[in-house]
């Protein structure tokens, strides 16, 4: 059977070295579809209005660089909040433990003993664990919080999300640019569905979904919303002052 790693000694002790890396997939996979989402809705909903080819692209780009920014920008709040929570965390343990420092113990005491460790080795766990303080506000934050000391850079986040929104979002308004307005929307479908089927295989990478099953999903979801804005688009096209 093949194993995702190693488990010789040196293999072991080497990943441990390198510690958890947060990761980013979640904010690239997240601008990504709605990038490619909103963008493709808007250019549906246009093509159903029957409205001119420059609208699709002006309004195609102004979605690209507002609702991406917007996006980034609730991003970057959203994952700078659980930097802030951790910290907050961290910085009242490090008071738990200085003003109760037994009390405190007792709480490793009592983590580790729902852990199964009893006797003699629950007590040397104990004192092995307290007798580092950053070691022990990390377990305190793992068990007793449920929080991840791994964390996502707020910043980095923010600019996955807006690259990953601005790449795939392009994707259905390239056709608009580059080509006729009249082979423009069956291009832009095929190009918009390949991104959502990737992105969904992509994903399923992380997770135990078959590659093409989350392509599927994400490709059904994508095309889902761009029916809708198209059909809103088309019933509400008398609305529009100006026809192709």
């Amino acid at each position: 059977m093949l194993l995702e790693h190693k488990h010789t000694a040196e293999a072991i002790r080497a990943r441990l070295a390198k510690g958890a890396k947060p990761n980013y997939l979640r904010d690239w996979v997240y601008g990504g579809i709605d990038g490619a989402v909103t963008t493709f809705a808007i250019v549906a909903g246009v093509v159903g209005a029957s409205l001119s080819a420059n609208i699709v692209i002006i309004l195609g780009l102004a979605n690209l660089l507002a609702d991406g920014i917007s996006m980034a920008a609730g991003n970057y709040s959203a994952t700078k909040t659980e930097v802030d929570d951790l910290e907050r965390l961290r910085a009242m343990e490090k008071r738990h433990i200085a003003a109760d420092p037994e009390g405190e113990r007792e709480e490793i005491r009592q983590i580790l003993a729902l852990k199964g460790l009893e006797g003699d080795t629950l007590e040397a766990a104990v004192s092995a664990i307290t007798s580092d303080r950053d070691r022990w506000i990390a377990m305190m934050l793992a068990e007793e919080h449920g929080q991840s000391t791994t964390i996502r850079d707020p910043k980095t986040a923010a600019l996955s999300t807006f690259g990953a929104f601005v790449v795939c979002g392009s994707v259905p308004l390239a056709p608009y640019i580059l080509l006729s307005a009249d082979v423009a929307m069956p291009v832009a479908l095929v190009m918009t569905s390949i991104v959502f089927f990737t992105i969904g295989s992509m994903k399923s990478r992380w997770s135990l979904a078959r590659w093409w099953s989350s392509g599927l999903e994400t490709a059904v979801i994508g095309l889902g919303a761009a029916l809708v804005a198209f059909t809103i688009g088309y019933l509400l096209k008398g609305l529009a002052g100006t026809a192709a």
